[in-house]
Parts: C-alpha cells; sequence; structure tokens
C-alpha cells in the first residue's frame, strides 16, 4: 500500500512541476512537453485533417490505375510536407502546393487546422512559388511579453526588434525600410511603452534623436539627457522644424556634390550612398501627440499651424533620402484635424495601431492597409495593454505586443547612454538641458499645493 501512495505522491509531484513549468517558462515546457504531443498529433493525423479542410487533390493517373490492380481505391494526395521543425513558440513545417492549390485555400482553413491540432493559432505565408510556411503557434505568446535572452534578427543600425508578434516572431523596425511611422492608440494603450523602446533602443546607437513634445514635454523630458533637441512648446517647434530643413537641405546640397566630384566617385541619391567619413548622422525626430501641432485658437496659431504641417509634409517626403525620419503618435489622426493632415498621413508608410476609442480611429491607421487589420484593431481588449496591430503600406499586417519597459528604466536608459549624442550645431540650441527638464516638470505658474492639516 505504501508504494502505492508513494507512486501517487511522485505523479501528482510531476504533474505539480509540469504545470508551475508551464506558467513560469512556458517555452522550456513546450520544447519538453508540448512540442512532442504536438508533432505526433500533427503527424499522425495529416492526411485526414487535410482531407477534412479540402486540401487534398485528386490522387493522379498513375496511382489511380495502381490502386485498381490491388482492388484499393486511391486517397486524395494531401501537400507535400516537411517534418516538423521546433521554434521558440510552437512549430514550423513546410508545405508544397499540389497542382490547382492557391495559398488562399489554406488562409480560409487555417481555423479549421488549429482546432483540428489543438493549437493556439496557426499562421501560414507563402515563401515561394508554391511553396508555404505553416506556422503553429502553442499558446498565447502575447498574454506575457519577455525580453529575449538571445537578441532577435534586426539588431543593426536603424533596425529595432520592438515587440512580439503572434505568430512567435519579432517585430522590427527598420527605418531605413520602412522610413516614417504613425502610431496611434488612446490612453493607457501601451503607446508609451512601445515608444519607450524604440527610444531605448535608438538610445544605444549612433543617432540623433529629436523631440517635439508640445504638452510641455511630459512624455518626453525624462529622456532629455539622450536627445539632442526638444520643443515642448509650439512656437519652439516651429523653430526646430526649420532647423531640420535648414539641415536636410545641407545634406542634399551634400549628396549633390558627388555628381561633381570626378569619375572615380560612385554616384548615389541618398545619404547612404556616400563614404561612412562623409556620410552625416541619421536624424530621428518623434513627435508626440501630433494633434497638439494642429490646434489653433486665432488666426495667428492657424498660421503658425500651416507652417508646420507644411514642413512636416516636406520632411516626410524628402527626409528619407537625406537620413531624416519621422516616429508621429497620436490618439486621433485624420482630416478632421486641419489641413494637411492626409497628406502627411500618406507619408507615414508603417502602421502601428493599439487599442482606440473608436471605429474611425482604426480606420483612420489601418483602413488603407487592410480591412481586415482595422477590424482586428478594434478587437484589442482593454485589459491588454501593449497589444497592437503592426502594419505598412505593402498590406501586411499582425498583432504585437511590447515587453513592458517601466518609465523609470527608460529614462535610466537614456541617462547612462546621454554621451552618445552625437553633434549636430543646427540643433544646439534646442538642446535640453538639466535647468530646461526641471523648470518642464515643475510648474512655474499657479498656486503651490501644500497639505491639509487637522
Amino acid at each position: 500500500m505504501s508504494d502505492v501512495v508513494w507512486a501517487l505522491t511522485l505523479c501528482l509531484a510531476a504533474v505539480a512541476a509540469l504545470l508551475v513549468l508551464r506558467r513560469r517558462t512556458p517555452v522550456a515546457f513546450w520544447w519538453l512537453v508540448g512540442f512532442p504531443i504536438v508533432a505526433l498529433r500533427v503527424l499522425a493525423t495529416y492526411r485526414a485533417t487535410m482531407d477534412a479542410c479540402g486540401l487534398t487533390v485528386p490522387a493522379s493517373a498513375v496511382r489511380r490505375a495502381t490502386a485498381r490492380l490491388v482492388g484499393r481505391e486511391a486517397a486524395p494526395v494531401p501537400p507535400h510536407r516537411s517534418l516538423p521543425r521546433p521554434t521558440g513558440a510552437g512549430l514550423v513545417m513546410k508545405l508544397r502546393m499540389a497542382t490547382g492549390q492557391a495559398p488562399e485555400d489554406f488562409f480560409a482553413s487555417a481555423d479549421r487546422l488549429r482546432h483540428a491540432w489543438a493549437a493556439h493559432a496557426v499562421h501560414i505565408r507563402p515563401t515561394r512559388p508554391g511553396w508555404l510556411e505553416l506556422r503553429l503557434i502553442g499558446w498565447d505568446v502575447l498574454a506575457d511579453v519577455r525580453r529575449p535572452r538571445r537578441k532577435p534578427d534586426g539588431g543593426g543600425l536603424l533596425s529595432l526588434p520592438l515587440a512580439l508578434r503572434d505568430d512567435g516572431r519579432w517585430h522590427v523596425r527598420d527605418f531605413r525600410t520602412v522610413p516614417h511611422e504613425l502610431i496611434l492608440g488612446a490612453t493607457q494603450s501601451g503607446k508609451s511603452v512601445y515608444l519607450r523602446n524604440l527610444l531605448c533602443g535608438l538610445a544605444r546607437q549612433p543617432v540623433v534623436l529629436v523631440g517635439i513634445d508640445c504638452k510641455w514635454g511630459v512624455e518626453l523630458a525624462p529622456f532629455a539627457p539622450r536627445l539632442s533637441a526638444l520643443a515642448d512648446t509650439p512656437d519652439r517647434a516651429n523653430a526646430l522644424l526649420d532647423a531640420l530643413l535648414d539641415e536636410m537641405e545641407a545634406r542634399f546640397r551634400l549628396i549633390g556634390m558627388t555628381s561633381v566630384l570626378g569619375a572615380d566617385v560612385v554616384l548615389t541619391s541618398d545619404v547612404w550612398g556616400l563614404p561612412d567619413s562623409d556620410r552625416p548622422v541619421p536624424v530621428v525626430v518623434v513627435v508626440d501627440e501630433v494633434a497638439e501641432l494642429f490646434l489653433a485658437a486665432n488666426r495667428d496659431d492657424e498660421k503658425r499651424r500651416d507652417a508646420m504641417v507644411t514642413k512636416l509634409i516636406r520632411i516626410a517626403q524628402l527626409g528619407r533620402a537625406a537620413g531624416i525620419y519621422l516616429e508621429v503618435c497620436g490618439q486621433r489622426f485624420g482630416s478632421e484635424l486641419g489641413k494637411g493632415a492626409t497628406m502627411l498621413r500618406a507619408q507615414l508608410t508603417g502602421r502601428v495601431c493599439h487599442r482606440v476609442n473608436d471605429e474611425s480611429s482604426a480606420n483612420m491607421a489601418l483602413a488603407d492597409i487592410s480591412a481586415e487589420a482595422a477590424l482586428a484593431a478594434t478587437a484589442i481588449p482593454a485589459d491588454l495593454p501593449g497589444v497592437a496591430i503592426v502594419g505598412d503600406a505593402s498590406g501586411g499586417w499582425s498583432r504585437a505586443r511590447s515587453p513592458h519597459l517601466t518609465l523609470d528604466d527608460a529614462a535610466a536608459v537614456c541617462r547612462a547612454t546621454s554621451g552618445l549624442v552625437p553633434e549636430l550645431p543646427r540643433l544646439d540650441a534646442f538642446r535640453p538641458t538639466a535647468s530646461t527638464v526641471a523648470v518642464e516638470a515643475v510648474p512655474s505658474t499657479g498656486p503651490v499645493a501644500r497639505p491639509v492639516t487637522d
């Protein structure tokens, strides 16, 4: 009897250990338990599942004739597959489509495959003509996003892995591929966390960081030690945009000089074709709450607004070749902001939409990319801050979530990297100082709050 009790105790302890392992380290649980079980299930039921989902084709004439010789009926043929290969969040297989099949057939059956194999999600994408990649996800990877111990692909200059996608891969923000981006999200949607990860990643690189925060710098002031310029009012933002346009013009003149320097010089139309010794440092301009730039209370404000919007549009249209990139943030962005808003939005290729308060806001960001993406943005739950729909002008989109990063940790990174601020003389007048940040942090007017005493 004691042996039976001892065996039951060991079984219960093993089950408890597996439950703790699944909760604390789901990746380790997947490699030890999840992957072998799911891989065996996929291999054992692959043909039947594909047939039930309508993803098979009739057997060839030779196979049908061979089957008739032995008195059998040739079964439908599923797509050829590779062996399941484990990943950090699931498994992946390569499928070779049969004649007459199209990727859309598999897209339509992805949810059926998910239920048949008891997976959290199934993602399918074409890799080359005739071939697909089927990626099965074992659990909700967005429920608890942590920084990877191994650096994901895409960690070079101006290339940052910022958010984990729901297919287990990392969303990489590559400024050289997608030069300008629009980030939308309501209050407490996780938009600030995404921006903190972006600024901390750029702070460790030789990049000029410019901040425009017309809410008196409350969002970007903690990052001031690493910023080369910070504008906290519309007037300073207008002057800062003038300085950026002057810098952009000087860079275009430098690029144009390559056409008259001789036959030995390789011609180029952007700064990345210049020699390393002559290439100017990249500039990333972060605009927090872009709606503040569009607000106008009187005629003078309207003139300043029109001027600022025109300058932003010029930077968005021409800045990529000069190595100047825009990161525009806001809660809403659309034609109702005023003249030039739609034109500016059209230049922002990358789109990141967190939880928004209304459907029209999601359409502003994602409707011109994909109607399904806009619909997915409206379904983001409020209890998962940081979850966003990430897309670009190519039409591709996915759900993603950034690792949680507190404001204190992000500010500490900027203080630690303050020595990496590049020299850019045209922006020296806008360089934030310790006294400037202190003034921004403490109101200079108004009553001083005092504690109430008995």
